[in-house]
């Protein structure tokens, strides 16, 4: 059996979710540290709803990076200390940078200060908006955006869900113009993955020159060309790219399904790509694990 690790991104925050894993070991020194770089009380972000847009809102760009890396890196720690290891693996959005962790290539340090760097640009990141649609024809959406100048595929999440970025306006065009199962705005304050974040991606491209990144112990997935990479250079390569170009989920999935005996372990406090998986792909074994409740799945044996 193959194992797969992938750490999910923005949108799969909860509240109490710092209180799912704070009993686990090293949760409050990792908490503490990451408090000091951000200078705020992270821990209490993830426990209390504090207003739309509110400096302390858990949903607050520049405190939901932060906070969901700091409970997958705490959980995939866990579950290393138990004994379990992943074949591969790979992180949607800021996943991929839990990813990079998972499979030493950068620090847990290193990566505090990364996604500091990173929620920041991608807050101040020029206006723009997305939307999810789910249950669409591919073939019509994409003649669609192609023949819209400011309108891109955000995430490839699957067969029947993407999110597009761009434009507002032009994002209501085409909810009119394409007959879809669901067409939902999403409360972010750009247009991430798409050309209007090329300003914040280049000043993220020079930060990371400066970040060290080791060989990787197992293959890693990016989001923005999939494939399993063995390659630090490479590996840096792809995440520099990736602010500013699409997610493909879909492709990472069907990457993952070529091995044989796939068992995918979502690692974090939702279930979003768990259930992406389940409809995407076919005949393959999918745990998740949330809280120090949940770190036990049945690995190769």
């Amino acid at each position: 059996m193959q194992i797969a690790w992938v750490f999910p991104g923005q949108g799969s925050q909860k509240l109490g979710m710092g209180k799912d894993v704070i009993t686990l070991e090293g949760a409050k020194t990792r908490f503490d540290f990451a408090s000091d770089i951000f200078g705020m009380d992270l821990f209490k972000i993830c426990e209390e709803e504090s207003g739309k847009n509110n400096d302390n809102d858990l949903n607050n760009t520049k405190n939901t990076q932060i906070c969901l890396f700091l409970v997958e890196s705490i959980l995939l720690d866990a579950l290393k200390i138990r004994g379990y290891n992943p074949d591969f693996v790979a992180g949607h959005s800021l996943g991929e940078i839990t990813a990079l962790y998972a499979a030493k290539v950068i620090s847990f340090e290193s990566c505090v200060s990364l996604i500091k760097i990173r929620s920041e640009l991608m807050s101040k990141a020029p206006a723009g908006s997305m939307a999810a649609l789910i249950g669409f024809d591919r073939d019509i959406l994409e003649s669609l955006v192609k023949n819209k100048e400011d309108i891109f595929i955000a995430n490839d999440n699957s067969a029947s869900q993407v999110v597009l970025s761009g434009k507002k306006d032009t994002l209501d065009e085409i909810s009119k113009e394409l007959k879809c199962k669901r067409f939902i705005f999403l409360n972010v304050s750009g247009a991430f993955h798409s050309r209007y974040m090329n300003e914040p991606s280049e000043r993220f491209s020079e930060y990371l020159d400066s970040v060290n990144f080791n060989e990787p112990l197992i293959p890693v997935i990016s989001n923005s060309n999939p494939s399993f990479l063995k390659d630090s250079i490479q590996l840096k390569q792809n995440l520099k790219k990736q602010m500013c170009n699409g997610v493909r989920w879909r492709e990472t999935m069907d990457l993952m399904n070529t091995v044989d005996n796939l068992h995918i372990v979502e690692i974090g406090p939702s279930t979003v790509l768990g259930g992406l998986a389940k409809r995407h792909l076919k005949n393959i074994k999918i745990s998740q694990v949330s809280s120090a409740n949940t770190l036990l799945y049945e690995s190769h044996e």
